[in-house]
């Protein structure tokens, strides 16, 4: 029985299913999670196996990949045939595939979807990027999802999944600001703390000695008003004598 993959009657719309990466955008610059969604079009055999491959030319620096229960992962990290520079990074290595094959009993089954999710970043600053994969099913059979369409020519047949980079916002003062991505998935910020919170910091660590301070204080005229109490108490004594 397929462990991982999620049920989901497709139709008269499995034909013209294929493989995408969800969201379809991302923020330049942004840390983002992105989803790889594959559906079974085979009404004879199941998906046990994919391979996504990652850009050369425009690396990420960081590739991360989220296990799928029943699945086994594989990661192909290459030298680059020469460093590139991001924004302050320089990348000599970078992960060039990712193959996620199923484990024994587990597969993508007719009706049934798969979602392989990875976390990359920062997103390189292009227009989009592009990420061929190969869909392998158990009867043998290889689909490979690796075509670019041209620019204003229809989808072909095979579409490679793709991500189109949002250019980074700028604040008035001319910084970059990485925000969500399309679709309402958030990346991470690279911003560097504020200095409000700094400040909240340095507020903190002055307060206990602002309290020590006040403690002191009370505690100096506790022990003048103590003193003044004994000294009443023995002048009461004193009077007290002289009358008998």
């Amino acid at each position: 029985m397929p462990a991982t993959a999620a049920a989901m009657l497709l139709g008269s719309g499995l034909a013209a299913a294929h493989v995408t990466v969800n969201p379809s955008s991302a923020t330049a610059g942004s840390y983002s999670t992105l989803t790889f969604r594959v559906p079974n079009e085979s009404a004879t055999a199941a998906t046990t196996a994919l391979t996504v491959e990652f850009p050369t030319d425009t690396p990420f620096a960081s590739v991360r990949y989220q296990p799928v229960p029943g699945w086994t992962a594989e990661v192909v990290r290459e030298p680059l045939p020469a460093p590139v520079t991001q924004g302050t990074v320089t990348i000599d290595e970078a992960v060039t595939s990712i193959t996620w094959t199923a484990d024994a009993g587990t597969s993508i089954g007719q009706d049934q979807f798969g979602q392989f999710t990875v976390s990359v970043g920062p997103v390189p600053d292009v227009e989009s990027i592009s990420f061929p994969a190969s869909q392998v099913y158990d009867d043998g059979s290889v689909v490979d999802w690796d075509e670019v369409a041209a620019a204003d020519a229809e989808e072909p047949e095979h579409p490679a999944p793709t991500l189109t980079v949002q250019p980074a916002a700028a604040d008035t003062d001319g910084a970059h600001v990485h925000g969500a991505t399309a679709g309402g998935t958030s990346s991470s910020s690279t911003a560097p703390p504020t200095s409000a919170a700094n400040d909240l910091t340095v507020t903190a660590a002055q307060t206990p000695a602002s309290d020590d301070g006040t403690a002191r204080t009370l505690g100096a005229i506790g022990i003048a008003l103590a003193a003044v109490a004994v000294l009443l108490a023995a002048v009461g004594v004193r009077t007290a004598r002289a009358r008998r």
